[in-house]
């Protein structure tokens, strides 16, 4: 099942709701992904530029973007982002198809000096 790398940052308010009542929101959303098919594979709260950071396996984009939606249509983020992630196998095989593949870059020109 394809892997996605989601990561978000909550608003002030939602921090404050997580201060005044600490819940383990892994466990809050894990129903929410397991209705779309999903499973949550690991979980961590950092700092930096995201406060949450979720790798998920989800059976499609279609499912990731459902959930991405419905995280964004809750309020308590003010920042979401998905990637969708490959194992070394699967960029491997993107690789040696990209080298089969007929795209050419656009020549580059020198300037005549």
């Amino acid at each position: 099942m394809p892997l996605y790398l989601t990561q978000l940052t909550y608003t002030a308010e939602a921090w404050n709701a997580l201060v005044r009542n600490p819940q383990d929101r892994f466990e809050a959303v894990r129903p929410a992904i397991e209705k779309l098919g999903g499973k949550i594979v690991s979980g961590y709260f950092a700092f930096g530029d995201y406060d949450v950071i979720v790798i998920a396996e989800m059976p499609n984009n279609v499912s990731a973007a459902a959930f991405a939606m419905a995280i964004a249509a809750g309020g308590a983020c003010k920042s979401y982002k998905t990637t969708p992630l490959m194992t070394t196998a699967e960029a491997i095989e993107a690789l040696n198809k990209a080298a089969q593949s007929p795209y050419r870059p656009a020549a580059r020109t020198v300037a005549a000096g």
